[in-house]
């Protein structure tokens, strides 16, 4: 059962900034797989649509700076470079004269939907010499979750089950998303959602957590758990006295005591939760999917790039139940949930990272969540997308 909301385009974007200022990341040089990463990491599979979103007639999507085009034929999705090679028209401008196939709106250059082949030229008759001469690019395309991946990468791609996690695959489970088109780059998106410090600060006015008190700091620590780095709190404040200022505290009389430390130590976890034995509430995993498990269901976001200044924000909340626990977990998902934490909750992270004017930057403690995650992909250094920053597209 999915409650799939359709793409949201993100809000038109600021007048360009200075050309002379560095791009995202420009100046990471310690960290040079992730400098290179503008456009994110090839060689995944990555969730781009709703299934329910895609039809007939041909769509545009942009994946790490890629152009493409989705269709549906019956119940199978194709993805195509979304460029005629005739004149550079977008397929996803094409209409669908035969089944399986597209044609470019401009010349009728007509191209099968499976393998890319040239078909055939309305504009040139059946003898067109240049039928079968030529093609456009495919992309590896599955369908899962509800979800649309397209592959992006070199050679034939791994299973996609290596790129889901395994509670999503392994247990019945309803769920609510949405997807949304965000300023900012997939790197300070990825950041931010595993940022052990922000949440305690830029989140304390979140309508989400207007009845659940929040810590004034922790002490973290991040751990490796197979291909998870996970955030451990170590220890946890509820306020502060700071010589001089006063007392800082996030505690109200109206906000109940908070979860314990980690999902599973409670009273009440539900058991998928409680088997995944993790050490800490969040986690964070290549190519840039956030978990968050809370005792009774799991929140997660992928951070999707789109280009160098936007990403695309799918966010997915879980709960491994069936039946009247999971009708009533649906109810509160439409009617509470998607506006309280994936619509105003979220959004104060998307604020913060269309502002967000780094590097420089000064890191501080708590970022030690921020330097794990890159020396992660650093250690397993994946392939980045090449990147051309005069063109902010990918470099052939």
């Amino acid at each position: 059962m999915t409650d799939q909301h359709a793409e949201r385009r993100a809000p038109a974007k600021p007048p360009a900034r200075s050309t002379t200022r560095p791009s995202p990341g420009e100046d990471w040089t310690q960290w040079p797989t992730y400098n290179a990463a503008t456009l994110g990491f090839r060689n995944y599979w990555y969730p781009v649509v709703w299934e329910r979103d895609i039809g007939d007639k041909p769509q545009a999507v942009t994946l790490l700076g890629e152009k493409i085009m989705v269709a549906r034929e019956g119940d199978k999705i194709y993805a195509l470079k979304d460029r005629c090679p005739h004149r550079g028209v977008p397929l996803s401008h094409g209409r669908r004269e035969f089944p399986g196939t597209v044609s470019c709106a401009y010349h009728g250059w007509t191209f099968d939907l499976e393998s890319g082949n040239l078909s055939a030229v309305l504009t040139d008759g059946p003898e067109s010499p240049i039928c079968g001469r030529l093609s456009v690019k495919t992309y590896p395309v599955e369908q899962r979750l509800g979800l649309v991946w397209i592959y992006v990468g070199d050679g034939e791609p791994h299973p996609i089950e290596q790129d889901i996690p395994a509670e999503l695959l392994d247990n019945d489970h309803v769920m609510g998303g949405k997807i949304d088109l965000r300023a900012g780059n997939w790197r300070f998106a990825a950041e931010n959602g595993f940022d052990e410090g922000h949440a305690k600060y830029l989140h304390n006015t979140a309508l989400w957590r207007l009845f659940k008190v929040m810590p004034a700091w922790n002490k973290t620590r991040v751990a490796e758990v197979g291909p998870w780095l996970i955030r451990v709190q170590d220890e946890v404040h509820w306020e502060a006295d700071y010589p001089g200022l006063g007392t800082w505290s996030n505690k109200r009389w109206w906000k109940r005591m908070p979860l314990p430390d980690a999902p599973g130590k409670g009273k009440s976890v539900n058991p998928v939760i409680a088997g995944l034995d993790i050490p800490g509430f969040v986690s964070i995993r290549l190519p840039g999917l956030l978990r968050v498990a809370y005792p009774h269901f799991i929140h997660y976001e992928w951070y999707v790039p789109v280009d160098a200044d936007t990403v695309r924000y799918v966010q997915m909340m879980v709960r491994f139940e069936s039946g009247a626990k999971g009708l009533l977990f649906k109810f509160k998902y439409l009617s509470a949930i998607r506006w309280l934490f994936h619509g105003q909750f979220t959004a104060q992270d998307a604020w913060m990272v269309d502002v967000m004017d780094a590097p420089p930057e000064k890191l501080y403690r708590p970022d030690l969540s921020i330097t794990g995650w890159r020396r992660l992909i650093e250690k397993a250094r994946p392939k980045p997308q090449p990147y051309d920053p005069a063109s902010g597209s990918p470099r052939a």
